[in-house]
């Protein structure tokens, strides 16, 4: 089912008839980045942040342990529904708001007028947060496999401080692309859609054919294995969520990319759900291949290599077919963090334009050649590194990374559903929305986000030790803590205040200054 036919009560009749410039310039912003990318393109970025290879694989190990076959597969189905909900309220409010500011703007635009821009602020931060952690876990999962071909191929020792030093060569390279190469970024998302459906189809085409031995049907569909320490299964099946619920994150790339897209108002909102549906049948396929072609469960889980997936396609597959598709999946992951850098800058440049971030006049210049955000690219890479680093010491970092990324995403994600939800009839829907069906989807949606955010912050392993502490709760705590103190002391005076604006900019006017400076 397309996008289209899901969102049955679209009408086109609700388009306003404005440009995509003259509809910015209505909510309030200049057109200041190119808007060159098209429909295809919007949902490129999204569909390759989501990215199966990606996020399915570097979290494999993750399900392996946390129940096993069963809640691998079972779980992606699941969770590929909720998140289909989540995506639809949001793909709504997209059509209706389609700026790259996106989450914390939807948020302002949709709370009671006094309340506003708290709601915004808040919603910013944790978008903001989630954006970072998703870029990390996306190249810190590429570095994890590209050591493990290393260690494969040139009998490369795979140690915490190596893996970390990948890790930031990674984000250089990506904060590279996005400085120097904007035009061959925009190529590459587009060549990635295809590299994951064809990367897909050819890897699960070898795992079925290839290996002479096969898991049953029942081992994929109602194996149970739990190595977590803990003793309750039912807790384990709602950790092992985890695996699917990382991988659909991101794809509010598409809303903050629609300051750079033509027919905004529809090729955002297309682009969120599009992006959804496809890697949910692409994730189901590929997590299909993996588990059937398992050769020794146990061997493979304590794979030398530190990633399974990369075990299995070498037993099932033999070394130099195995190490062939592992690249197919290390360019994958790459894709995915190149676009991830893409969304988190804009995201960073959007919400330092107002103000929000320290040093915000540095975030939100543009480069007068490339005409994108060169200092908010580098901002996110480093932001990136820092949420990698505690790997150094903790070995379930790398899970509390991908923890604080669901959080912070969808705790930002569904803010504005839940707003909307308060507005009732008095949203102003844009040419795509959901009909009738937009409240139930939206009830639906909250409460999803209400339980994973809960579920996430627990401990993973027991017994619970410094070096397996889940350090998520503190990383929100920290953020939120740093965010609400700064909101209390100051932003609450000036945050999104047409008037605090108005007055800055008479001031400046008196004092002849060319403009006024940000917040």
């Amino acid at each position: 089912m397309t996008d289209d036919a899901i969102a049955s009560g679209l009408s086109k009749g609700d388009a306003p008839g404005l440009s995509d410039e003259e509809r910015l310039a209505q909510l309030g912003y200049t057109q200041v980045l190119a808007r060159r990318m098209s429909a295809f393109s919007n949902y490129a970025v999204s569909f390759t942040i989501i990215s199966v290879l990606s996020g399915c694989l570097t979290l494999y190990l993750f399900g392996m342990i946390t129940g096993g076959p069963a809640v691998i597969t079972w779980g992606w189905v699941a969770v590929g529904l909720m998140t289909l909900f989540v995506g639809l309220s949001m793909a709504e409010i997209c059509s209706a708001y389609p700026t790259s500011a996106g989450l914390y703007f939807w948020a302002h635009r949709l709370a009671p007028p006094r309340t506003a821009a708290a709601w915004a602020w808040f919603t910013g931060w944790f978008n903001v947060l989630g954006q970072v952690a998703v870029t990390a876990g996306i190249d810190f999962g590429a570095a994890s496999f590209l050591g493990a071909y290393l260690n494969l191929q040139f009998d490369f020792e795979v140690t915490p401080g190596r893996t970390v030093l990948l890790f930031a060569a990674i984000l250089i390279l990506h904060g590279l692309l996005n400085t120097f190469g904007v035009k061959i970024v925009a190529l590459l998302n587009s060549v990635s859609v295809w590299w994951h459906v064809v990367g897909v189809g050819v890897i699960v085409g070898a795992l079925t054919f290839v290996p002479d031995h096969h898991q049953s049907t029942t081992f994929v569909f109602t194996k149970f294995v739990n190595h977590t320490g803990w003793g309750s299964g039912v807790y384990v099946v709602l950790l092992g969520l985890l695996m699917a619920q990382y991988t659909f994150t991101g794809y509010d790339a598409s809303a903050h990319m629609t300051e750079e897209t033509h027919d905004a108002s529809t090729a955002g909102p297309k682009g969120i759900v599009r992006a959804i549906w496809t890697s949910w049948i692409a994730g189901f396929v590929l997590l299909l291949g993996f588990t059937y072609a398992i050769q020794s469960y146990d061997a493979e889980r304590k794979s030398p290599t530190g990633a399974p997936p990369a075990q299995i396609l070498l037993d099932a597959l033999g070394a130099t077919t195995g190490k062939l598709l592992l690249l197919v999946v290390i360019g994958a992951q790459l894709f995915c963090g190149m676009a991830s850098v893409t969304a988190n800058s804009r995201m960073i440049y959007a919400f330092s334009r107002d103000g929000a971030l320290p040093f915000s006049r540095v975030w939100h210049t543009v480069s007068p050649r490339t005409r994108t955000p060169v200092a908010a690219v580098w901002l996110a890479a480093a932001g990136a590194l820092l949420m990698g680093l505690p790997y150094l010491i903790n070995y379930t970092a790398y899970a509390a990374v991908t923890s604080v990324a669901v959080i912070g995403l969808y705790i930002a994600y569904v803010i504005p559903t839940l707003l909307r939800l308060g507005k009732g009839d008095d949203f102003q829907r844009g040419p795509w929305h959901l009909g009738r069906w937009s409240r139930p989807i939206g009830i639906v949606s909250v409460i999803w986000v209400a339980v994973i955010t809960i579920l996430f912050m627990l401990p993973q392993v027991s017994p619970v030790t410094w070096e397996s502490f889940n350090y998520a709760p503190v990383a929100v705590l920290v953020v939120l803590g740093f965010a609400a103190a700064w909101w209390t002391a100051s932003a609450r005076h000036w945050f999104l205040n047409p008037e605090h604006a108005r007055t800055k900019a008479r001031e400046a006017a008196r004092s002849g200054a060319p403009e006024p400076v940000d917040p």
